[in-house]
């Protein structure tokens, strides 16, 4: 299956596998507000929602010039990158994860910058609403 898969995808891929450990559910290519999709979009057991970006090279990483919209959308933001990312690039206030397609490794938490209530019911409805409509395609394509 990882041979369809693009190197951010892969990614994607071992960072949705490893925040399941941590009691999270994660969606893919999440929209939190027009004109923004995050990589990864994490909701852990307490509501808690995280915003992981995808990065497969430096060209890839230097053409993000969005990621800081990303930061009012979640408590702890993170970059996933696999092991021969050159991660000095990084900005060292935001959360670290050393990802393959297999599994990944949370290597610098993110600070948490807490959402305000309104906004984290909002953005946990939509999780919902978006994870609910992509599973009914999956059983009815005809949708």
């Amino acid at each position: 299956m990882t041979l369809d898969l693009q190197p951010g995808q892969k990614l994607a891929r071992g960072v949705s596998r490893h925040l399941v450990t941590h009691g999270y559910v994660s969606i893919e290519e999440f929209v939190p507000a027009r004109g923004l999709r995050v990589d990864v979009m994490g909701l852990g057991p307490k509501g808690e929602l995280w915003v992981i970006e995808c990065k497969s090279s430096r060209a890839d990483y230097q053409s993000d010039s969005k990621w800081q919209g990303y930061l009012e959308w979640c408590d702890r933001f993170f970059w996933a990158v696999d092991t021969d990312f050159p991660t000095d690039l990084l900005p060292e206030e935001t959360g670290l994860i050393i990802a393959d397609a297999y599994d990944a490794e949370i290597i610098r938490m993110s600070p948490e910058s807490k959402l305000a209530p309104a906004r984290r019911k909002k953005m946990i409805q939509k999780f919902a609403v978006d994870a609910a409509r992509r599973l009914q395609v999956l059983r009815d394509p005809r949708l």
